[in-house]
C-alpha cells in the first residue's frame, strides 16, 4: 500500500494529540500556578521503496513551559508566590513528595497547613500545624509563624518552615494529578535560595491567544492530512482501474 497513507495517518493522529494538549492548556488558563504543556514531534523516514520525502510522525517528548505566570495580590496571609525558580514541596500521603507552584494554601479542620486540594504542605521538619485561634504569617524564606489572638503582649511562635526546592527542570515530570515529581522518585533537596512572597498567588502561564491560534492552525493541518488520505485512496483506485484495463 502507498506509504503516503501511513504518513498522513500518523500525522493526523498526532495532530489530535496536540489538539488535546492545547485544549488542556486552555482549560487551565485560570488555574493557579499551572505550567503549560508542550508537545514535541519528530519525523522518521518510512522504510521500504518509497519517496525520501515521506516520513512517519512520532511523539518525541512531552515538555513543559516553566516560565513564571503573572502575580496577583490577594491580601490573604496564607497565599504565597514562589519568586523566580523554585517549588513548594507537598506530602502526597504515600511517603512521596510532589511539587507545585500553586501557593493558595489553607488550614485543614485539624489545623494542618495544606494545599487547595487537601495535601499537607511539606515542612523542613514534617507537617506544619497551626494552633487554633492563631493568626498566621509566612516569611520570605517559608517560615510559618503564629500570633495568638489573645494576651497582653503579642508573642510570635515559629510553627515550621515550608520546604522550598529548586531541582533542574529537566529532571522533573508532570503527574496525572498536575503535580510535578522528580523522575528518579527521590525527594528533592531543600534550597535556601528559594524565596516566597506572602499575600499573593501566581497565575497560569498559558497564553490563551497563542493557544487559540494554535488550535486553529492544528485544525487546518488535520484537514490537510485528511485530504492526503483521500488523495492516496483515489490514486490507488485509479491505478487499480488502469491495471484492470491493461
Amino acid at each position: 500500500m502507498d506509504g503516503l497513507i501511513y504518513t498522513a495517518m500518523t500525522g493526523a493522529s498526532h495532530i489530535l494529540d496536540m489538539q488535546a494538549t492545547a485544549s488542556n492548556n486552555l482549560a487551565n488558563v485560570a488555574t493557579t500556578g499551572f505550567r503549560a504543556q508542550i508537545d514535541a514531534f519528530r519525523a522518521v523516514p518510512v522504510l521500504g521503496q518509497t519517496l525520501p520525502t515521506r516520513a512517519f510522525v512520532t511523539d518525541s517528548s512531552v515538555g513543559n513551559n516553566f516560565a513564571p505566570g503573572a502575580i496577583e495580590q490577594t491580601g490573604n496571609s496564607l497565599d504565597v508566590v514562589v519568586q523566580g525558580q523554585g517549588w513548594i514541596a507537598v506530602d502526597m500521603g504515600d511517603g512521596t513528595e510532589a511539587y507545585t507552584r500553586n501557593g493558595g494554601l489553607q488550614i485543614s479542620p485539624n489545623g494542618v497547613l495544606q494545599t487547595w486540594d487537601g495535601h499537607p504542605v511539606q515542612g523542613t521538619n514534617g507537617p506544619i500545624t497551626i494552633p487554633p485561634g492563631e493568626g498566621v504569617t509566612i516569611g520570605s524564606d517559608g517560615t510559618v509563624s503564629g500570633t495568638p489572638s489573645s494576651g497582653i503582649m503579642p508573642l510570635v511562635d515559629v510553627l515550621g518552615q515550608i520546604k522550598l526546592v529548586n531541582p533542574p527542570t529537566n529532571t522533573m515530570v508532570r503527574g496525572d494529578d498536575g503535580y510535578f515529581r522528580l523522575a528518579s522518585g527521590k525527594p528533592a533537596e531543600t534550597d535556601s535560595s528559594v524565596t516566597v512572597i506572602s499575600g499573593a498567588i501566581e497565575g497560569s502561564n498559558v497564553n490563551p491567544v497563542s493557544e487559540m491560534v494554535n488550535m486553529i492552525s492544528l485544525g487546518r493541518q488535520f484537514e490537510m492530512q485528511m485530504k492526503l488520505l483521500s488523495t492516496a485512496d483515489s490514486n490507488e483506485s485509479q491505478a487499480s482501474q488502469i491495471l484492470t484495463i491493461t
